[in-house]
């Protein structure tokens, strides 16, 4: 099978996946993040094969996907993607995270490549400040605002309510945004991957403000600081944090993010108030 390469930049990052053209029509996704060849920080090179053996680590589970961690015997790091307990595929790459291996077995290719991305793109930018979010994210008046939580809190709900009762507001991302670190100022990106509500702009903002979501019978915002603050931006992060060097990057973004980047508490109702309560804050 005939094979080509593409890049793409993401937050600043440039990286390159190498497959067949049928997969790069399954990454519309991407386009908008399409660059000329340039320096990369990882090659992802994806083939068809068989079953790769590890020994698992760690496993996680959301929403029927499934993610298996683990090691080859020679060492290198595996991360297995399964959908509705199915295996969609391999992703093999040594511990600087500069190059992967998507070995796929010919389902569910694109949630195989999306993950195989943002796994890798998670790894090779930790140390460079810069760290992959699971949340939803608005602009407004020319800065961004994200929004944190557990699976089911509400995040894309609140976003909706700013769009819907807050004029000038615009989704950045629905569910995978990117942050990174600049000149001691957090900058928010738009990213290839945005959950169910699909929003892949090549976009970036200052990070005004990060809220932490949380349900309540009322609408009620406060500012966290220290190891409030930090300690609620780790839940959202995604990164392999028994792997010293991405835990080190991590530590030294979420520490400035703590610092730098107002955290706020809010209860909140779905409604148009808690927008309201929400932006009153953080604009403040």
């Amino acid at each position: 099978m005939m094979t080509e390469t593409k890049y793409y930049k993401v937050a600043d990052h440039v990286y390159g996946v190498q497959t067949a053209e049928e997969d790069f029509a399954l990454m519309q996704n991407y386009e908008p993040f399409r660059c000329d060849k340039d320096t990369t920080l990882f090659i992802l090179k994806v083939e068809d094969g068989e079953r790769i053996d590890y020994t698992e680590e760690l496993r996680q589970e959301e929403e029927g996907q499934e993610i298996f961690c683990g090691k080859t015997a020679d060492g290198k790091s595996v991360f297995e993607f399964r959908w509705q307990y199915e295996t969609a595929g391999w992703l093999v790459c040594p511990d600087d995270y500069h190059e992967g291996r998507l070995i796929m077995t010919g389902k569910w290719r694109k949630l195989a490549i999306d993950n195989a991305l943002m796994v890798l793109y998670a790894l090779a930018t930790a140390p460079h400040q810069t760290v992959l979010f699971h949340a939803a994210v608005v602009s407004h008046e020319e800065k961004a605002y994200m929004f944190l939580g557990k699976s089911g809190t509400g995040k894309s709900t609140h976003a909706r309510l700013w769009l819907k009762h807050i004029e000038g507001t615009a989704l950045v991302n629905d569910d995978n945004p990117v942050v990174r670190i600049q000149h001691d100022t957090a900058i928010i990106y738009g990213s290839p991957w945005s959950g169910k509500t699909p929003c892949y702009r090549n976009v970036s903002y200052p990070l005004g403000g990060i809220v932490l979501l949380s349900q309540a019978p009322y609408n009620k915002i406060r500012r966290l600081k220290g190891i409030e603050a930090y300690a609620s931006l780790v839940p959202s992060i995604s990164g392999k944090r028994w792997d010293q060097q991405v835990a080190d990057g991590l530590h030294q973004t979420e520490n400035t993010l703590a610092m730098t980047t107002p955290v706020w508490y809010l209860e909140c109702l779905p409604d148009e108030e808690a927008a309201k309560v929400c932006q009153e804050a953080v604009e403040r």
